[in-house]
């Protein structure tokens, strides 16, 4: 089973928008949950232009499967993850300027100071993810970090025109999702992932599970959460279940 973690960001983005109490996506992860979400993801960025620190304390205490966490790698951000406990936490590239993030951790030029973020994370007993580009060597050096998962970012195969490129991409997914199953660690995927491009992601063998926010979250605008949940969760069983794995 390819599981469904619902990233609710963007509940909190429109939220900001008018610096108001609503909409909550604490509300907002609690019905995804009802509608069958298997986790929920939120990204506290440096800035909190969306996710506010209040947001993952009560999420914490409220989301009642798996609460995964983003942040960069960052002092601050590993402080606020071992005071609050997620169940993991997902290591991310973060610049003050994107509008959102725009590919995967540099690991190669990184491994010290993330080395030190997955300990110190790690020994406070919190699960540790590295969001990264699906590139074979980048997954080694990720694996020799001693972290469990590996999200491979898919923000490439998702921009990509239909066609010759679209597949190339899916291709180059596909070699970076054997080289993390093959280093024995969990799979992931995430960015940019909608009704219309999910399918193929989900059907990669050993593909455990999908963080999908933005498109669903702008779904749920027109046709109501539990609904937009629900639809995605068919296509992600239906696809998983055609797959290999």
């Amino acid at each position: 089973m390819v599981r469904l973690f619902v990233n609710v960001d963007h509940v909190a983005t429109l939220r900001q928008q008018r610096a108001v109490a609503y909409p909550d996506p604490v509300v907002a992860a609690a019905l995804c949950e009802l509608a069958g979400a298997d986790g929920i993801t939120v990204h506290l960025r440096e800035d909190r232009r969306h996710i506010q620190d209040r947001d993952v304390r009560v999420l914490r205490e409220t989301v009642r499967g798996v609460f995964n966490l983003e942040m960069a790698a960052l002092p601050e951000m590993v402080d606020i993850a071992i005071a609050t406990k997620p169940h993991f936490c997902t290591l991310v590239p973060e610049r003050r300027a994107e509008r959102t993030t725009e590919g995967g951790l540099d690991v190669l030029g990184r491994r010290a100071d993330l080395a030190m973020v997955v300990k110190r994370l790690s020994g406070a007993g919190i699960g540790v993810s590295l969001f990264i580009d699906p590139d074979p060597a980048v997954v080694r050096a990720s694996a020799e970090l001693g972290v469990g998962t590996i999200e491979l970012h898919t923000g490439d195969y998702c921009d990509a025109a239909p066609g010759d490129d679209e597949r190339r991409q899916l291709s180059r997914l596909a070699v970076g999702a054997r080289a993390v199953v093959e280093s024995g660690l969990r799979l992931a995927a995430g960015h940019g992932l909608d009704y219309r491009n999910v399918a193929p992601v989900a059907a990669l063998p050993h593909m455990e599970e999908l963080n999908i926010g933005h498109g669903l979250i702008a779904r749920a605008v027109m046709l109501g959460m539990e609904r937009a949940v629900a639809e995605l969760k068919g296509i992600i069983a239906a696809a998983a279940a055609g797959g290999a794995g």
